[in-house]
């Protein structure tokens, strides 16, 4: 079988190579547009912050490796122009030397990716301008704070590759500010209690954000000298752009390929609508685990995984490719980042009841040197019980809880059933009740009642007007409130009506149900705690 793969970073070399793995005998060839193949995208930040200190370490492999490896022919500095689906044949145009070629082909494999989004603004080509998406990129970006004088930098776009690169611009020594449209960092994945949360940690370690604001212009020199927005200016020796991807896919517009915004649709196969045509990695869609809708995820797990599926399904499977979550983690300065699933915001948006709850862990035995404290998000829909999603913000590691959930989602698993799970444990990796086993377990308390709550989400938005802020925590810490120590509650506590409304809050939220629970039995109506505590929102008495 002979067989065409546009493309070869994560997912066109990830197909290649298995086919031939398959089938010795196939015919693969892989046409690149770029020198360099199967590249670290994910770790070009960190090139640049000199985490990773030598170029070659973000080549996967070379073209020549990967030949020697694998069997596929690959044709670098090769690009596309034209594709005719009838006839079996592409047409490619040689970079080096401006000669066009027809390429024919039984199978055609589509992985093309993405280039960055350039803003339709001026100033983007004056000198300090970056993009970030290839290993030249982050070559040119170093070089450049490695030669002095860069002492202020704005990073327009604060996504995950937006965020690592302003941390890695901080260890440089350059003082960075990140400007995003959005109302909020890490759109749309995470939940806007949960991003605010991260975006006070960046603020405290000296990465301000400012959300909800447009850039208009890059105005300078001949250099960069200042970036305008909507609402100010920022003045900067350097700005790197990561303002989202866009498929490379205007070539095939006379095709026939089905697409949504440019991004090839596929079925659970990998298959586009046309015969004998599959497409791959970020430059098409695949859909979502839980909802079945077509979805973007422009992420090398996700290439990697599809193009597994693609390349058995191309030499006679039928394997259905089960879908994303959209599962990402993400270390930044002093806190880390991780999610997956639905967010509560999606979750009602797909007509499930999302019942929802943020507790505060510990990531392992708080009495382990280097222990560190997570803030869980965990929701799932209220009727059925099964899970939906999870958002973990910390400064402990966060993919544990995240992967957990993934295989819980993936298997549909509800709270019952993912609830008495038997988890690894010793002090220097975890709790005796997993940071995933205990949130679930608050989660299932508050489903049945026996935790009533406001979340941090809601307490922000005012629903906790009106109610009496009591302070249970360990030592009185919320000035003008009034103090009840928890374990001094055996029955009625002077000063509080059983019918008055009445708000618990300490500093995490444990000694809050704790005291609720005392106080439920005792005849007390109308307490709520407050999910997270003081430790997660900014409390006052009223």
């Amino acid at each position: 079988m002979k067989v065409l793969v546009l493309g070869g970073v994560a997912a066109g070399t990830k197909i290649a190579a298995k086919l031939m793995r398959e089938y010795r005998a196939n015919e693969v060839i892989v046409l690149n547009k770029g020198k360099n193949i199967s590249y670290a995208g994910c770790g070009l930040p960190y090139y640049v912050g000199h985490v990773i200190e030598n170029k070659e370490e973000l080549i996967v492999n070379t073209p020549l490796k990967y030949e020697k490896l694998t069997g596929v022919k690959v044709l670098t500095e090769v690009e596309a122009i034209n594709v005719e689906p009838e006839a079996k044949k592409v047409t490619a145009v040689d970079l080096k030397t401006q000669e066009t070629k027809e390429y024919t082909y039984d199978k055609l494999v589509i992985a093309v990716g993405a280039s960055p989004v350039k803003p339709p603004i001026e100033g983007c080509d004056l000198e300090n301008v970056f993009f970030m998406r290839t290993p030249e990129d982050a070559i040119r970006l170093r070089e450049t704070i490695d030669a002095g004088g860069i002492k202020k930098a704005v990073v327009v776009g604060a996504g995950y590759i937006g965020l690592e690169i302003a941390e890695n611009l901080k260890t440089m020594g350059v003082r960075p500010f990140v400007l995003d449209m959005a109302p909020q960092i890490l759109a749309p994945g995470f939940d806007k209690e949960m991003a605010d949360y991260a975006e006070g940690k960046l603020s405290e370690s000296g990465i301000p954000v400012v959300t909800g604001v447009a850039v208009t212009a890059i105005e300078g020199n001949g250099k960069v000298e200042k970036v305008v927005t909507n609402k100010k200016a920022y003045k900067a020796d350097l700005v790197v752009l990561s303002a989202g991807i866009r498929p490379n896919t205007a070539f095939l517009k006379d095709t026939g390929l089905e697409m949504f915004k440019g991004t090839i649709l596929t079925n659970e196969y990998g298959e586009t609508n046309l015969p004998d045509i599959y497409a791959a990695g970020d430059c098409a869609m695949v859909h979502n685990a839980i909802t079945g809708k077509a979805a973007w995820s422009p992420m090398g797990s996700t290439a990697n995984i599809a193009g597994r599926v693609i390349a058995q399904n191309m030499m006679g499977a039928k394997i259905s490719y089960r879908g994303t979550l959209g599962t990402a983690v993400c270390k930044l300065p002093g806190i880390n980042v991780g999610r997956t699933g639905l967010t509560e915001v999606q979750a009602k948006e797909e007509g499930f009841d999302p019942i929802s709850v943020v507790t505060i862990v510990d990531e392992k035995a708080h009495y382990y040197p280097g222990a560190g404290l997570l803030a869980v998000k965990m929701i799932a829909d209220r009727k059925t019980e099964r899970l939906l999603g999870v958002q973990v913000v910390g400064d402990g590691s966060v993919d544990k809880v995240v992967d957990i959930a993934v295989t819980g989602i993936m298997l549909k698993g509800t709270l019952t059933q993912l609830s008495d799970l038997d988890f690894a444990y010793a002090p220097p990796f975890s709790t005796a009740i997993h940071p995933f086993a205990h949130t679930l377990n608050v989660l299932k308390n508050k489903l049945q009642g026996k935790f009533e709550t406001f979340t941090p989400a809601e307490y922000a938005d005012g629903a906790a007007e009106g109610y009496r802020l009591i302070d249970v925590s360990i030592q009185p810490t919320t000035e003008g409130a009034p103090y009840v120590e928890l374990t001094d509650v055996n029955g009625l506590i002077d000063g509080f009506d059983p019918e008055e409304k009445l708000l618990l809050v300490c500093n995490k939220g444990k000694r809050a149900y704790l005291l609720q629970n005392r106080m439920k039995f005792y005849g007390y109506k109308n307490t709520k705690a407050l999910e997270g505590g003081k430790f997660f929102s900014d409390v006052e008495a009223q």
